[in-house]
């Protein structure tokens, strides 16, 4: 297994190498940098400098390449020395490959740089989010394992049977609704007055958490957490619940199962003693990318909805302002999480069935 794991080790590098040259390409042949989006701003031309600067690159390149005011539509009138500075203060004085090579070597010492707008660091922006992200995804990823195992396991055994009909429909259903959706309509009902204001809306704690103690803390923490939770596990359950399902039975008609009940054993002692180990291999496969894709993707629309401030919103408004350093540095830091998620994912493996030989395994 140690063969493997180094194996493993060594492919992490030139993946998360590939996925930050491949991004920091498009990003930068994008219109609308920072230098545009600071120009726009003082020109009060706002969200349609990218349009303009799109629309206008024959007529750009018809000028002065050497007067720096003619790579940017919204640059006209203002003095080519202050353009230069404002080049040299994001670093887009260089080319884009020193702009590269000088970004990774930060990054392997963990240097992620400053925002461009927020005057902090990108350390310190992204330990601040943090934990609204990793209580959405936490919980939810949790909840919708403990809700979904037991439940595709009851429909295993009970396969074809009017509960396992009548569950799927419900699941399917829910799975069909949008969690924005969702997230809206719980707010109109529960936190809005009309008809209850039973939760609150914005942050993740009330102000006087200072003030409460151990146990109304945890009861004020999850106060806050019920409805944004409910709002992402709704449509989660599906996919999960009917891969347990599928998985069981694909277990049960195998022939130690048979052999198991031959000698007398139980339905009960069956799934759990014998079925169990071997079926949840592949769900428990899918956690790390489950709370992987829960964490960064899926808690996006509900930070915006319920106001919490957390890493999708900081990602959304990054983008938005092209604030490279906090858009480049997350990218970085959950890539390089995500692959040793997946070398975990692996160990897993031969915690739950140590028959499993890493050795053997071709990387």
């Amino acid at each position: 297994m140690t063969a493997y794991i180094i194996r493993r080790l060594l492919l992490i590098a030139p993946t998360l190498l590939a996925v930050m040259v491949i991004n920091f390409f498009v990003v930068q042949i994008a219109p609308g940098g920072p230098v545009e989006q600071v120009l726009a701003n003082l020109a009060g031309m706002g969200d349609t400098m990218v349009e303009r600067v799109t629309r206008g690159g024959s007529e750009i390149l018809e000028q002065d390449i050497s007067d720096p005011t003619t790579k940017y539509r919204g640059a006209r009138g203002l003095d080519p020395d202050f353009i230069k500075d404002l080049e040299r203060q994001f670093g887009f004085d260089k080319p884009m490959h020193q702009r590269f090579i000088q970004m990774m070597k930060q990054y392997l010492i963990f240097d992620f740089g400053e925002s461009y707008y927020r005057d902090r660091t990108v350390v310190d922006l992204v330990l601040d989010k943090m934990p609204v992200s990793i209580s959405l995804g936490l919980w939810t990823t949790l909840l919708v394992y403990l809700v979904s195992i037991p439940l595709g396991i009851a429909k295993a055994s009970r396969d074809g049977s009017r509960f396992d009909i009548w569950t799927s429909v419900i699941v399917f259903v829910a799975n069909a609704i949008p969690g924005f959706l969702f997230a809206v309509l719980l707010i109109l009902v529960f936190a809005s007055g009309n008809p209850f204001d039973w939760f609150p809306l914005g942050r993740l704690t009330s102000e006087n958490w200072d003030e409460l103690n151990w146990i109304q803390r945890v009861a004020d923490y999850a106060w806050h957490l019920t409805l944004p939770i409910i709002a992402m596990t709704i449509g989660g359950f599906a996919s999960l619940a009917m891969l347990t399902k599928n998985s069981f039975l694909d277990q049960i008609n195998h022939q130690y199962v048979l052999t198991a009940r031959a000698k007398g054993l139980d339905q009960k002692r069956v799934l759990y003693r014998h079925v169990f180990r071997n079926a949840m291999l592949i769900v428990i496969a899918g956690f790390p990318g489950a709370f992987i894709s829960i964490l960064f993707t899926g808690s996006l629309f509900i930070e915006i909805i319920f106001s919490l401030d957390g890493l999708g919103l900081l990602g959304y408004e990054a983008t938005l302002n092209r604030d490279y350093p906090v858009m480049f540095g997350t990218l970085y830091f959950f890539s390089l999480f995500g692959l040793l998620l997946g070398l975990i994912n692996d160990l897993m493996y031969m915690i739950i069935d140590p028959r499993i030989d890493f050795e053997t395994r071709e990387v």
